[in-house]
């Protein structure tokens, strides 16, 4: 990641009036929208700016807030004197971040044992990540606003669960249980159990397996052509 997407700036607008954060990454500008701005994409540039409506304190606390998640992660942000505090808040995992780490479980699956395990997370009918019941509740919710496009805004969301959803969580289901069913080891993947064959000699000898490459999570490697005799384990 380059220097510059560590960098922030945060403040008053002298043209606009408006509070707005300038540059970061992408793991900066969840921050931001968790915190309350809201993104603005241009043709040449995309910014955060707080809700519009909002009076001074609010403006203030919403944005000293943002400055102290930011710099709690070790972001440079330059703000404003009125949100430059020396208040730091901790940063927790976001639900989508933990969503996504189901999609790297999968990349690493070895056996549809495992796969199953990953899509009872989204599939389970109590609790499972695909619950329409929250697209229903935001569209009960726009039903009762009161004005003019609501009430398409509330068809439309209900439309998705009826007609959306409820097909993408049904095939998901069908393909759950065909795995759980299986009990197969993927063809293509398996282990590294950092064993040697039996017909090595050399007291120093390793696992045949390449290094993973440099990333925070490793992808399966793909085992040899051949089939490998029987391991046994390393001196």
């Amino acid at each position: 990641m380059a220097h510059a997407d560590r960098c922030l700036t945060l403040g008053r607008d002298e043209h606009s009036g408006e509070v707005l954060a300038r540059g970061g990454d992408p793991e900066a500008h969840s921050i931001l929208q968790r915190t309350g701005f809201v993104p603005v994409v241009r043709l040449h540039e995309t910014y955060h700016r707080l809700p519009v409506a909002l009076d001074a304190a609010e403006e203030r606390r919403l944005a000293i807030r943002a400055v102290a998640r930011l710099r709690a992660v070790k972001y440079h942000v330059e703000a404003d004197e009125a949100f430059d505090t020396e208040t730091r808040q901790p940063h927790y995992l976001p639900l989508g971040s933990q969503v996504a780490h189901l999609a790297e479980q999968i990349h690493e699956a070895t056996t549809s044992d495992e796969v199953s395990d990953v899509l009872t997370e989204l599939t389970a009918s109590h609790d499972g990540v695909l619950i329409g019941e929250v697209l229903t509740a935001a569209a009960a919710f726009y039903s009762h606003l009161g004005q003019a496009p609501d009430p398409h805004t509330a068809k439309r969301l209900q439309y998705l669960v009826e007609h959306r959803l409820g097909v993408i969580w049904s095939d998901l289901t069908h393909m759950r249980n065909d795995l759980a069913d299986r009990h197969q080891d993927h063809p293509q993947r398996r282990a590294c159990a950092a064993e040697v064959g039996p017909d090595e000699r050399e007291a120093s000898a390793v696992c045949a397996c390449p290094p993973p490459p440099p990333r925070l999570a490793t992808s399966p490697v793909a085992p040899p052509t051949a089939p490998a005799p029987a391991a046994r384990p390393r001196h």
